[in-house]
């Protein structure tokens, strides 16, 4: 699936990837793909199990497969087969199945002519059905989609089936391996029972039982290990299987030669160690058991958004209405609502009314009114009435759709501190191993009798201990963990890496109009100059911003509306960016503008000054109306603050975070506002070409990180030059694309909830981080018997199996305690609130 196009014609798609298990896996599939030619860059993730390959021009998908099969991982492949419409000969066949060849990750397409369907092999996530239907579209025929179905699992039961061979391997080897580890272990704990088994069963029978019991565990169970840690050792590229394979192998082996043919090791040697290999597994089994039900867990978020989806649609076909599957609607059909349904699709209401629960978009529980010519988004529930809407965005298209992808994409993303981790990971597992030679030969040359005995059960411990699985679960399981929470609580992290950077935030600056405030200006007051009658300046003023799409002149234009004053034409339109109109009505020269603008034109507005004086002071924007080159009248608008800015703003200052104002507005009327509010900086009367330089300057010269709030077009740029970009939901969608975040309800309280979440996350990353680090810094030289001079500490491969296991588990189970997280209700609540 394309997830973008950049500049430089680049694009990046995602893949499934297999049989990855560790941090050192991740890296490999990353060298392995940026070899590929065409490949500026790739991002693979052990959590989600995907990968973002970014190419140079045309993606050549299957050479990026080619690569992580060559390295010895596999990637996902699916089946899809679906009608096609229009296909009449053997000529047909051949156009269909070319243009499905040439989508970007088809491996192989063929069309039938008999049943009128196309069959396609795909790599899994590299291709939508939307990519295979427009193929198929531009060679003049028809895919349908209600008959698409997919041949192969998807992820989810992929995971699911993976989890279920777990299981059952961990039950069949704890099974195999609970009477071995009695019969061996108990020996040693009991004396008497040790006696017991000696005198009933005899020494070498033990052996032998053990022996069985013991090769049936790493030949079922652990075979799993072996298949993918035997060819990455062949490769020269050990993996976490690997480190698995040499000390289960070895403590195996040992044992069998000590069982078999004793008189080959050195006297007082002979022991076996059969329980050591087969509880190895066991353990080892238990801990990617627990890990994958736990990093399926993190994914919940997406799969609550995808449920959020309607699964079918009734439509108006002919005149009457017919239930279709959803990826039959197509843009242009009249959808009909019933009350209590699932919205299928964004579009436009056409007949009828109702109230609709947006809270899934919003996060605002009360239903809003829906009548014709409102919006309608997919995935939100009617509640009362019943109407019809026109389809206008409908599959990978709609507002639930690019949710998913950004949360999806925001979930892939590699955060700088994961830099470290990489470097670590890359010669991590050929380290340990080295380190369990060098333990092997420091025991075998300096330790105690027996030396071959002790020594192998340390460079076992050394290779059984070392966990480069939770150096590479520590980061992503807590992005994906927090980025999803932050889309249930209405706040999407657009770019990953934000996640990082809004963590360390010193100044919030935000645009007033739309995002502190409603955004829809309200005109209070006019106050007519000399000579002038005001309902003939609100008329004449009006006809002139009637071409203007400020917010103020819609204002004005509603006030002159509901008044029914006549409306006339206007001519001459001419706007100045950020300062005001002039237009000719009737003959009439009418200009409206700021002080600077009326200034410029030579007029005084110095007659009002104790009027606007007293307008700014109660927040209003003042807006001076010249008729005929003659100051004719002041006019107050006031732009509603959004009952929740306050509080927004009290959350922001008490997560020791400075707000600033930027607004086009006059200082007066803006300082007015922030004294309100609380803001701590106001830069006011900035045009729209300066706000860029008023982001920067509140940088401090890059001492500070700024994350800037905006909702209009003219927002774009200083959203993008910020540390941070943070777009109200309810904006443009040019403010949407140029952010690094955006808040869905278009509440300010969502920028702190941002800010406290980011900080969640990087904490518990850092955690994450510190114990996969400690964890190996200091348990593997206990593995390798650094205790034992002093204190006769050795630690059993057995315990050193359960440790490894269970620091993954703690890795990922520390992660989902983001789901935890609650956004502060208020000023007087604590920062960051966890349930």
């Amino acid at each position: 699936m394309l997830i973008g196009n950049e500049p430089g014609d680049r694009q990046t798609i995602k893949l499934s990837i297999e049989d990855m298990t560790c941090a050192s896996c991740v890296r490999r599939v990353e060298k392995a793909i940026e070899k590929v030619p065409g490949v500026l860059e790739a991002a693979v993730n052990l959590a989600t199990e995907k990968a973002d390959v970014t190419f140079d021009g045309k993606p050549d998908v299957s050479a990026v497969a080619e690569a992580v099969r060559a390295a010895g991982y596999g990637v996902g492949e699916e089946t899809l087969e679906f009608p096609v419409e229009g296909m009449t000969c053997a000529s047909c066949i051949g156009r269909v199945e070319k243009a499905l060849k040439a989508v970007p990750g088809v491996v192989d397409a063929t069309a039938n002519l008999a049943n009128e369907h196309a069959r396609v092999r795909f790599l899994r996530g590299a291709v939508t059905f939307d990519d295979l239907a427009a193929a198929i579209e531009k060679t003049g025929y028809r895919a349908i989609r209600e008959a698409a179905a997919a041949e192969t699992p998807s992820e989810e039961d992929r995971r699911a089936g993976e989890i279920a061979a777990l299981r059952r391997s961990l039950i069949v080897a704890a099974l195999l391996t609970t009477p071995l580890f009695i019969m061996e272990m108990g020996a040693h704990a009991v004396p008497a029972f040790g006696h017991y088994i000696h005198e009933t069963i005899g020494m070498q029978a033990n052996r032998l039982i053990q022996f069985v019991l013991a090769t049936l565990v790493l030949a079922g169970p652990g075979l799993r290990f072996f298949k993918k840690g035997i060819p990455s050792l062949l490769r020269g590229a050990p993996d976490m299987n690997a480190l698995v394979v040499i000390g289960t192998a070895a403590a195996w082996g040992f044992s069998t030669v000590a069982t078999f043919a004793p008189g080959l090791l050195p006297g007082g040697a002979a022991n076996v160690y059969f329980e050591a290999a087969a509880v190895i597994i066991t353990l080892i089994l238990a801990g990617r058991y627990l890990e994958a039900r736990a990093k399926g867990r993190t994914g919940e978020a997406i799969r609550h958004l995808a449920g959020l989806r309607a699964t079918s649609a009734r439509i108006l076909k002919d005149g009457q209405p017919v239930d279709v599957p959803l990826e039959a609607v197509v843009p242009g059909d009249i959808v009909l609502v019933r009350p209590g349904e699932k919205i299928a699709v964004d579009g436009e209401v056409t007949e009828g009314r109702s109230f609709v629960d947006e809270s899934m978009i919003t996060g605002e529980p009360m239903p809003v009114e829906r009548k014709p010519g409102d919006s309608v988004t997919g995935g939100t529930i009617n509640t009362t009435g019943s109407f019809s809407f026109r389809a206008t965005r409908v599959g990978a298209d709609t507002v639930l759709s690019q949710i998913i992808r950004m949360v999806e994409d925001a979930q892939a993303a590699k955060l700088p501190i994961q830099a470290l981790v990489d470097r670590v990971t890359a010669w991590f597992v050929p380290a340990i191993i080295v380190v369990a030679l060098a333990t092997f030969g420091l025991w075998y040359v300096l330790g105690p009798s027996p030396e071959l005995a002790h020594a192998l059960v340390a460079a076992v411990a050394v290779l059984i201990i070392a966990c480069p699985c939770a150096m590479g679960l520590a980061t992503p399981t807590s992005i994906i963990t927090g980025t999803g929470r932050a889309a249930e609580l209405g706040v999407l992290f657009r770019q990953g890496t934000a996640l990082q950077t809004l963590e360390s935030t010193d100044v919030v600056a935000v645009d007033k109009t739309g995002t502190l405030t409603l955004g829809r200006p309200e005109l209070t007051e006019i106050i007519p100059g000399g000579g002038f009658e005001r309902n003939d300046v609100l008329s004449l003023v009006a006809a002139a911003e009637v071409r203007s799409e400020h917010p103020i002149a819609l204002a004005i234009h509603e006030a002159a509306k509901s008044e029914g004053l006549e409306i006339l034409a206007a001519d001459a339109f001419e706007a100045t960016s950020g300062q005001g109109i002039s237009a000719t009505v009737s003959g009439r020269k009418v200009e409206t503008g700021s002080v600077a603008f009326m200034a410029a034109r030579g007029l005084d507005v110095a007659p009002f000054a104790k009027d606007a004086e007293r307008l700014a002071a109660q927040g209003a924007s003042p807006l001076y109306a010249a008729i005929d080159d003659r100051l004719a009248a002041l006019f107050a608008v006031t732009d509603p603050v959004k009952p929740t800015t306050k509080e927004a703003i009290a959350q922001l200052k008490a997560l020791g975070v400075e707000v600033a104002m930027i607004t086009g507005d006059n200082r007066r009327t803006a300082e007015a506002v922030a004294a309100m509010l609380g803001i701590d900086r106001v830069m006011a009367e900035v045009l729209p070409d300066g706000k860029v330089a008023a982001v920067k300057s509140l940088s401090e010269g890059g001492r500070k990180k700024v994350a800037f709030v905006g909702d209009g077009i003219n927002d774009a740029p200083a959203l993008a030059a910020a540390d941070t970009g943070i777009a109200i939901g309810t904006g443009t969608d040019v403010a949407i694309e140029s952010a690094d975040i955006v808040l869905m309800a278009g509440d300010m309280r969502g920028v702190a909830t941002g800010i406290a979440l980011s900080r969640a996350t990087m904490r518990n990353i850092r955690q994450n981080l510190f114990w996969a680090f400690g964890y190996n810094v200091a348990l593997i030289p206990v593995a390798a018997g650094v205790l034992y001079p002093a204190f006769g500490i050795l630690l059993s491969p057995a315990i050193a199996a359960g440790a490894m296991g269970l620091s993954s588990v703690f890795v990922v189970s520390n992660a989902l305690r983001l789901k935890r997280f609650r956004p502060a209700a208020g000023p007087s609540k604590r920062k960051e609130n966890w349930a």
